[in-house]
Parts: C-alpha cells; sequence; structure tokens
C-alpha cells in the first residue's frame, strides 16, 4: 500500500478508498524559533519534539505519494500556543543565527573568517640629540651630562678639542625580568654593577657638560584657590606646588590683592584679585608652603564676607558667634554695610 507523502500524515492508504476528506496534514513546513516548534501554516507552537510530532494537520484532502515539495525554514512573528514541557526532543542538525533550528539536513559549513594582517609595527622616534654651545662657559670637574661617558671636564683643549672623545649611551636604560641594558644596544647584565659598566655605543668627539641654549617660554597656569574667614580676617590659599619663595610677589590694596608666584619648569601663575571688602593692607601678609600659598588678610571692618570678590548676586552672609552687638561680627542678627545689595531691602 502507498504512504502518504503530505506532513502530519504520512500515513499508509487505499486509493480505493481515498477521498477529498480522508488526509489531515500541513501544507506548509515547520518552523523551529527559539526553542519553540510548529508549523509555518498554523500557529500553534510546542516545546518538545514530541509534542510537535502530535500536533493535528490544519488542511484537508486527498492522500497522496508524490514527491513532497520542501520548504524552507521560515521564521514567525505570530502569537503562538505553548503547551507544558514534556521530556527533551532530539538535538538540532543545525542552528542559525536568529535561533531558527533545522533537522534531518547536514549543517551548513561555516564560512572561514579571515583575520586581518597585524599592522606594521610604527617604526621608533629618532633620538635627538643635544650638543653643547662652546660659547658658555664649564666649571672644572663638572661631568659629561650623556649617558656612560662619565668624563670629567678638565680644559677646553682636553675635553673639548679634536682629542675629546665622548663614548655613550644614545638611549635609555631597559630593565626587564632581572635582566639589564640599554635600549640602543643588545648587550644585558644582571647585577647593576655591572650595568653602570657597560660601555657605551657611540663614540663623538663632542661632549655635552652644558646644552645648547634654549629660549624658556614662560607657561602661565591656573591654580586652584579657595577662602575662608574668621571675625577679623579672610584667609585665601592658592594651590600652588614648588613655589619659588623668594621671588612670590603679593602686593596688597584696600580693595584688591595681586598675587605673581613662580613655579619649576617655567611656570607661572598670576592673579588681579578684587575684592568684596576693604583690608587693611599692612595687616595682611602671606606665607610659601611646599604645596600652597596662604594669604591672610585683615578686615578693614567688621562685616562678614559673603562672597571673595564683589558681586551683585550676593544673598547670604555669614555671621559668627551668639553675642556682640547688632550688626557687627559675631552678632546673631547681620549688620550690612550701607554699600551691600541688601541693604536697600531692609
Amino acid at each position: 500500500m502507498p504512504v502518504c507523502t503530505h506532513r502530519g500524515c504520512e500515513q499508509s492508504y487505499d486509493e480505493a478508498t481515498n477521498s477529498d476528506t480522508a488526509c489531515t496534514f500541513h501544507p506548509q513546513g515547520p518552523i523551529f524559533h527559539e526553542g519553540l516548534k510548529g508549523w509555518s501554516c498554523c500557529s500553534k507552537r510546542v516545546v518538545s519534539f514530541d509534542q510537535f510530532l502530535a500536533i493535528p494537520g490544519c488542511s484537508v484532502g486527498r492522500h497522496t505519494d508524490a514527491p513532497r515539495e520542501e520548504f524552507a525554514p521560515a521564521s514567525s512573528s505570530e502569537k503562538v500556543e505553548v503547551e507544558s514541557v514534556t521530556p527533551a526532543a532530539p538535538a538540532p542538525t543545525a542552528v542559525d543565527k536568529n535561533g531558527t533550528e533545522t533537522y534531518g539536513s547536514a549543517p551548513a559549513v561555516a564560512t572561514p573568517v579571515v583575520k586581518p594582517a597585524p599592522a606594521p609595527a610604527a617604526a621608533p622616534e629618532p633620538i635627538v640629540e643635544d650638543e653643547d654651545d662652546l660659547s658658555i662657559p664649564v666649571s672644572v670637574g663638572k661631568t659629561c651630562m650623556r649617558r656612560g661617558c662619565g668624563h670629567a671636564y678638565v680644559s677646553e683643549e682636553v675635553s673639548r678639542g679634536d682629542k675629546a672623545s665622548c663614548q655613550y649611551h644614545p638611549g635609555s636604560p631597559v630593565f626587564h625580568e632581572g635582566s639589564k641594558g640599554w635600549s640602543c644596544c643588545p648587550r644585558k647584565v644582571l647585577e647593576f654593577e655591572e650595568f653602570m659598566k657597560l660601555k657605551g655605543c657611540r663614540t663623538t668627539n663632542q661632549h655635552l657638560f652644558v646644552g645648547s641654549k634654549k629660549e624658556k617660554v614662560e607657561e602661565l597656569v591656573h591654580c586652584r584657590h579657595d577662602w575662608y574667614q574668621t571675625q577679623t580676617h579672610v584667609n585665601l590659599s592658592i594651590f600652588a606646588k614648588k613655589v619659588d619663595a623668594k621671588s612670590a610677589i603679593i602686593e596688597f590694596k584696600e580693595r584688591e590683592v595681586s598675587i605673581d608666584l613662580k613655579m619649576p619648569d617655567e611656570k607661572r601663575f598670576k592673579l588681579e584679585l578684587p575684592l568684596f571688602q576693604p583690608i587693611e593692607p599692612a595687616g595682611s601678609s602671606f606665607e610659601v608652603l611646599g604645596t600652597k600659598v596662604e594669604i591672610v588678610m585683615k578686615k578693614g571692618n567688621g562685616i562678614s564676607w559673603a562672597t571673595l570678590e564683589p558681586s551683585e548676586g550676593a544673598k547670604c552672609w555669614t555671621t559668627f558667634g551668639t553675642t556682640g552687638g547688632a550688626g557687627t561680627v559675631g552678632s546673631k542678627v547681620m549688620h550690612l554695610a550701607t554699600d551691600s545689595p541688601l541693604y536697600a531691602e531692609k
């Protein structure tokens, strides 16, 4: 007896009893997506493979033994019905990137991924070497600044003449996993004392005692500053490291303080700061510390400062203590100066 080739039927039948309603089947192919299984022609979806095989056909027709049309797996975004989970089904033979599973066919051969060739390493930057300005005098005993040379200046004839010879390392030290050497030559040693004795790999007839004259360019920098006040003074901190105390200039005026600070590497901080209230210049001072400059300004009156600089938008003042005459520092009630923006609102 022939076997029906319709999907979901696949039963033996007798052509003598075959009719237009004898076969119940699925006219379209299966769809497996994100773990759910069903047929493209109907909406029911299940989890296990056994439940999938038991889904009744959604179309009615005659049995046939003609070769059935193969359908490519399809995806579906329609609402599906999920039944309870039963024992796990056989593993799919292939799963594409969208989660669609395929059964009964060989998995597609993966396209080999061709990795791009690594980019060629950048060429090392050339070493720019300084040369001595022969017009600059050198003190006797000054050591050559080139790495690995160690020659001490004797005289112009000996240390700067035609007989002078500087053997040095133009590169930098390299310490790696216990070995020590220079980036400019291949020799490596283990002991630091031996490293210090490594002879230079380059030779020139000029030592480097003072270098060339280079025009120094001064850089104006910004330094963070903060302030607080007491009943009698305003303390201003300029956070600047290694300020040259000898060259520091701070000038006090009644309504302004002028600040000029010099730091290493040609850095400089300058500030002309107008003040919220008058100060007494004679009673003001400053001190240069390692990481900041402390400026102490004596108040010219007993009024608390709302801001460090003049501000028309100031709405809040600080008062001190719990006693004192109405309106001075130390009172519960703030006393406003006649030029205060809040004075007119009293």
